[in-house]
């Protein structure tokens, strides 16, 4: 009987012991995390948009009249001047026809000269025939004669004045015409085409196509499309931030300046241009960009990264938090608000000097321990 008690003591504690074991090899250890504290901060507000640069200055140069191209003066990507020679047509017709005009000017002033000549000395003979009559030396008819022949002769006079006015209109588009052989640079930019050679037939401006293109780069168009529900927001004046890939790291901005009156109706978009300064000129036409429409600013505002939230819905404005509470975390639900970039403002469930789980999130459970690390860990 005492071996049989014995016995069942031994076999009694056993169970226990291995009891014991189970249930320390079921404790979870605690997790590595470490925290960050909440903190409120100014919030930056914002329409994100994306968008392409163009020139807001350029010009496509046609020839003005058709002709041989005889001289090309500039070459492509070369930075010029407005008013600054870029090539010149052969118009060798249209010299001839300016000094043939220069001659009719100078013919037309020659005949005026004679008929202010005539007219004075009708004029004088009008005034000794007046005289004579009154002497009684000659006869009505006399006088009738010398006043008609002042009348033909002040007639001749504004008919050379007419013909003078005619060549010289004639000169003036004679020389018109020969002003157009020469193509000039219609602004200040660089030569972004050039389609032309000597020795091309170039065509006139209407039926031709262009045989340069002068690209102003120093100020910029960024168009951008911003949804129907951002529209009410986007005014006249403000800010824009973006990036492009050319340029990795740097933050450019604008500033808009046009809103277009109405929605695509195609997507119910809204077309936004903004200016933006080029100099020095590192930006170039075509470059796809991605940025921000800044509609306004808030001081005092929570935000935590977006790296850190857990079931984030941007539309419902919800997410989840794990907060370290002691030695334990735990999980929160959270209403968020605007996004500030990688931040995302937090509206409702942490409150300043919480502290959150910043890494190590992914595997927790809401009251599982935690064992800080890093910069959170406490000394």
């Amino acid at each position: 009987m005492k071996r049989y008690t014995a016995t069942l003591m031994i076999v009694t504690l056993a169970l226990l012991a291995g009891c014991s074991k189970k249930q320390a090899a079921t404790v979870k250890p605690p997790l590595a995390v470490e925290l960050a504290t909440v903190a409120a901060a100014e919030l930056i507000e914002g329409v994100e948009v994306t968008g392409t640069l163009e020139p807001k200055f350029s010009a496509d140069v046609k020839t003005q009249i058709p002709g041989l191209v005889k001289e090309v003066y500039v070459t492509q990507w070369v930075r010029v001047h407005k008013g600054q020679p870029l090539a010149r047509i052969d118009v060798a017709e249209t010299e001839a026809l300016t000094k043939r005009a220069e001659a009719a000017v100078v013919a037309a002033k020659a005949q005026l000269a004679q008929s202010q000549v005539s007219l004075a000395r009708a004029e004088r003979e009008e005034a000794r025939s007046v005289k004579l009559k009154e002497a009684g030396l000659a006869t009505q008819q006399a006088v009738d004669d010398s006043r008609t022949e002042t009348a033909a002769a002040r007639a001749r006079l504004d008919s050379s004045k007419a013909q003078i006015r005619v060549a010289e209109e004639e000169l003036r588009q004679s020389k018109a015409r020969l002003g157009k052989g020469l193509v000039t640079a219609p602004l200040d930019g660089v030569v972004a085409l050039r389609d032309v050679n000597v020795g091309d037939l170039a065509s006139d401006a209407a039926a031709g196509k262009p045989i340069f293109r002068v690209v102003d780069n120093r100020i910029l168009n960024l168009t951008v499309t911003v949804p129907s529900v951002d529209s009410a927001r986007i005014k006249v004046g403000q800010p824009l931030e973006f990036s492009v890939d050319a340029l990795p790291g740097k933050l450019l901005s604008g500033r808009v300046m046009f809103i277009n009156p109405e929605l695509n109706t195609a997507d119910r978009s809204l077309k936004v241009v903004a200016e933006v300064r080029n100099q020095p000129e590192l930006l170039k036409g075509g470059l796809f960009a991605k940025g921000r429409i800044i509609t306004g600013k808030r001081a005092g505002v929570l935000q935590v990264p977006r790296a850190v939230l857990g079931q984030y819905d941007s539309a419902a404005r919800t997410a989840s938090l794990f907060v370290a509470e002691g030695q334990i975390a735990r999980q929160r639900q959270l209403k968020t608000g605007a996004a500030n970039g990688d931040l995302i403002e937090v509206r409702e469930g942490l409150k300043p000097g919480e502290k959150y789980v910043s890494r190590g999130a992914f595997t927790l459970r809401d009251g599982d321990r935690i064992a800080v690390q890093g910069a959170g860990a406490a000394k």
